[in-house]
């Protein structure tokens, strides 16, 4: 139910009356239709079954049943109800797998929540399919039995056949970036000065950022760079993480433990379900697969508009509430916002090179396509020009992503030490009292702000995300305290409030 994982326990009994098999306990459609199913596997694994009357409840039964994981734990209760399997030998164990007609046990979605669950519940024993078993033996303190039919775990469980636990460790990266091994650099990127560090600040203090500039000016480029300069991802978020791509069957079989934050490019015709989760059976969407990692909206004002409004709540709780009749869910959605948009319908607005063909109400619509609401939450927003024939020739070096990533990192290393205490882990999380804590203003600072807040007419929620970006770019500078060019350069970076509030960029 949502990313937690739910004890259900299989009961069977055989009783008087018609051969039938009746199954209770609120399951779903694809579950109804595993009776079949399951006595087909049992008889094509050559286990006596006479057909007799089968009731099988799943307990408790008022939380909804879904998917065919249950069709292995079913099958093991049919035949230990024939005294096949030792009943002893099954209360110890957790089961779960899908059967193919021929008694194969298949593979099935949602393992590693699961195990993450029979960990905290004091579990230890599992039964699963073996293409699953890399996946749950990551969880510590599970001992993981991998069978490839419904004979071996029957074999198993009578004592004729030893199965060891299974091993396997996948461990994380090391703390040390390897662009080595990345088909991206930030030494790729020719100029754009201005937007590489912008990108800079929103990895070193977990920023949204929204990149505005004319078609093919780099804004996917650098945006897909990006990741090069994060942080590894550390135990907890990789497990959780993981958790999400399990649920929707997206897990590496070989390699299941994600170790390299998730940049997830959903596209504009994207509906709200699609990107914010849902569905009959709710399901994470791609907020929620961009989980400690990245979701890059590129055109983003052609987003419709109320998709675009379903990302202010998860933008600032860093997770996304799906309500329904029955029940609300909950998943993770901690994302780096990445968005890309030109500045005009057509793209040229400002291009010395084109001419604009957009009339200013056009203009002005669209870019009143991205709510005030919505661009508030957003705390770095930096133009990104196109680039002339000499920068795209130019021999000069670029800063590499290794370069970025150090100076990144040393500035991460700062915030962390200042915000232990606060029990957050970058500056863009930081709660407006945490603010004034630590981000103190000296006379200069305030005047300054203060002058800015008036002339753009800036909002309380503008006012906080410039001090978070001024805190981050005194960590990038090695200062203990904000100063007038951190925070100077923190106001630059309201682009489009200033746009938007009629006066000029």
């Amino acid at each position: 139910m949502g990313i937690q994982a739910y004890l259900v326990e299989v009961e069977v009994e055989i009783a008087q009356g018609l051969p039938q098999v009746i199954l209770v306990g609120l399951p779903d459609t694809a579950l109804r239709e595993s009776r079949d199913r399951i006595l087909t596997a049992i008889r094509q694994s050559h286990f006596p079954h006479e057909p007799k009357k089968l009731v099988i409840n799943l307990a408790p039964a008022d939380l909804r049943k879904e998917g065919p994981l249950f069709d292995l734990p079913i099958a093991i209760g049919i035949l230990a109800a024939q005294e096949i399997v030792s009943q002893e030998a099954v209360k110890e164990y957790m089961m779960i797998g899908e059967l193919a007609l021929d008694g194969t046990v298949r593979p099935v979605r949602g393992v590693l929540p699961i195990a993450l669950s029979m960990a905290k519940n004091g579990k230890k024993k599992l039964i699963l399919p073996i293409q699953n078993a890399r996946e749950a033996s990551i969880v510590t303190g599970i001992e993981c039995y991998p069978v490839r039919s419904l004979a071996e775990a029957v074999s198993f469980l009578n004592g004729e056949t030893p199965i060891s636990p299974f091993q396997f460790r996948q461990d994380l990266p090391s703390e040390k970036i390897e662009t080595d091994h990345s088909s991206f650099d930030f030494a790729d990127v020719q100029g754009q000065f201005q937007a590489k560090r912008a990108l800079e600040i929103a990895a070193a203090g977990g920023h949204n950022v929204l990149m505005i500039g004319p078609p093919g000016s780099g804004k996917t480029m650098l945006a897909q760079r990006l990741p090069t300069i994060l942080p590894p991802m550390s135990r907890q978020e990789s497990l959780e993480t993981s958790a999400l791509y399990s649920i929707v069957g997206q897990l590496n079989h070989e390699r299941p433990l994600l170790t390299q934050r998730p940049f997830r490019t959903p596209h504009h015709s994207a509906s709200a379900v699609a990107l914010c989760g849902g569905g009959t059976h709710p399901r994470p969407g791609e907020i929620s697969l961009a989980n400690n990692g990245i979701l890059f909206l590129d055109e983003f004002p052609e987003f419709d508009r109320s998709t675009l409004e379903a990302l202010r709540q998860p933008m600032e709780e860093g997770e996304i509430t799906i309500a329904r009749v029955q029940r609300s869910l909950r998943f993770p959605a901690r994302f780096l916002l990445v968005a890309a948009m030109n500045p005009c319908p057509c793209g040229f607005l400002g291009d010395p090179r084109k001419e604009c063909s957009c009339s200013p109400r056009e203009v002005w619509r669209y870019r009143h396509k991205i709510s005030g609401p919505l661009l508030d939450r957003i705390d770095i927003q930096v133009e990104v020009p196109p680039l002339r024939f000499h920068e795209l020739n130019s021999s000069q070096k670029q800063e590499s992503s290794a370069d970025i990533y150090a100076r990144v990192a040393s500035a991460r290393e700062k915030q962390l030490k200042r915000s232990i205490s606060l029990g957050i882990e970058w500056n863009s999380q930081m709660s407006h009292r945490q603010i004034k804590k630590s981000c103190p203003l000296g006379e200069a600072e305030s005047n300054l702000l203060r002058q800015a807040m008036e002339t753009f007419g800036l909002s309380a929620r503008a006012h906080d995300k410039i001090l978070k970006v001024s805190r981050t770019i005194a960590d990038l500078a090695g200062s203990e305290n904000i100063k007038v060019e951190h925070l100077a350069e923190a106001i630059q970076y309201r682009n489009l409030d200033r746009s938007i509030g009629g006066r000029s960029i």
